[in-house]
């Protein structure tokens, strides 16, 4: 994402899914011009770089590391 964009590193993933599923709908659409097409295809391609790296960072913070018999730490999922 570049630096312009409004504050895109602050938005909350589900915002961010929404507004990369409003973009797909318009690509789909392809009433738009090129010029166009191509700002919303590089604001998707951000949208969708950042909701992947929140779904890696939920995804570590449900893992936690625990020692088996072994003493050797193994990656399991986090239960409450």
């Amino acid at each position: 994402m570049k630096k312009g964009d409004k504050s895109a590193r602050s938005i909350d993933f589900e915002k961010a899914l929404e507004e990369l599923e409003v973009i797909v709908k318009q690509l789909e659409a392809g009433n738009l011009s090129l010029e166009k097409s191509l700002k919303l295809f590089e604001r998707g391609v951000g949208l969708a770089r950042l909701c992947k790296t929140k779904l890696d960072q939920a995804e570590l913070k449900v893992s936690k590391l625990v020692k088996d018999k072994e003493g050797l730490f193994q990656e399991e999922p986090f239960e409450e």
